[in-house]
């Protein structure tokens, strides 16, 4: 006696004798007429762009040849370093102001809803013109310990960098207020169970995991601190738009040198759209089982995949 019973066969399985078998099923794809379509009238609409500007009255040659001008140059670092240096400004100021604005002292948070909502709710291009002509309202800064003129202390340089930071200081509180919030509350009611403060509580449990929130948007600031740098013309300073003006202005070429500025802010936000990217991939780690590839790994992966596929043929 067998253990296992053998199956019976169905009737309704069997074929009818001299049936023909089914064929075997073809999946024909679905095909996507509006995808050619829009694809047409884009390349459509870039080949009529770039023939236009092909005709419109351009010295191109002037464009690689005022790439690398000295001046052109020296515009670019002071863009790169007034960037860093505001960004830096708004970035602490933007971590005091959000504890301030999560402290349960009502002065302190008070004054930090004040500080954001008047940054915030004026235009950078204004704040850079007030602080560029304060001296027309302090025309002596008296601080007790120090006593200058204001256009002595008021330099194009620390008009850009207040007018810059303080400005990007209220949108960061925001941003790391957002990053606070995201942290679970259970992790600091841990941490006073464990006999930390408040301020270490902060600085070695909450920070640490909110900066998975707050790096995307920060890195997103910076690069647009990069883009808002040129407002600082109107304080005299000397970036890479005022370069490219006063190129302009003795060689007749305005738009070549606006081109010329405009390709080296392209290879600023790109380069450091790179940074940001595995800057974000690190602070990822903590939250995610495993990193998506980076694109050079995609790379060397279909090389490896074609190269397989040729050797098999």
């Amino acid at each position: 006696m067998t253990d296992k019973l053998d199956k019976v066969p169905d009737p309704a399985d069997t074929p009818p004798a001299g049936a023909v078998p089914p064929e075997a099923i073809r999946a024909i794809p679905v095909r996507h007429y509006g995808r050619w379509i829009s694809a047409v009238v884009v390349i459509a609409l870039v080949v009529a762009l770039g023939f236009a500007f092909a005709q419109g009255n351009v010295r191109w040659a002037t464009v690689p040849e005022k790439l690398f001008e000295p001046s052109i140059l020296e515009g670019l670092a002071n863009t790169v370093w007034i960037s860093v240096a505001s960004m830096a400004l708004g970035l602490v100021l933007g971590v005091v102001f959000a504890v301030m604005r999560l402290s349960k002292n009502p002065v302190t948070s008070t004054i930090a809803w004040f500080y954001i909502w008047f940054f915030r709710g004026t235009p950078v291009y204004v704040q850079l013109l007030i602080w560029f002509n304060l001296a027309l309202i302090f025309p002596i800064l008296n601080l007790g310990f120090y006593k200058d003129e204001m256009t002595q202390v008021m330099t194009p340089f620390l008009a850009a960098l207040l007018g810059l930071g303080l400005n990007e200081g209220a949108y960061m509180a925001e941003i790391v207020r957002a990053g606070i919030q995201s942290v679970d509350e259970g992790q600091t009611e841990a941490s006073h169970a464990l006999g930390m403060t408040q301020t270490q509580t902060m600085r070695r449990v909450v920070l640490p995991q909110a900066m998975r929130v707050i790096v995307p948007p920060t890195g997103n600031e910076f690069i647009n601190m990069l883009k808002t740098s040129s407002l600082v013309v109107a304080v005299q300073y000397f970036d890479l738009l005022r370069a490219a003006q006063d190129i302009a202005a003795t060689s007749f070429a305005v738009m070549e040198m606006f081109f010329v500025a405009s390709i080296w802010y392209l290879a600023l936000t790109s380069i450091f759209s790179v940074g940001q990217y595995y800057l974000e991939r690190h602070y990822a780690r903590g939250a995610l089982r495993s990193l998506p590839p980076t694109p050079w790994q995609k790379v060397k992966a279909n090389l490896s995949r074609f190269s397989t596929r040729k050797a098999v043929a």
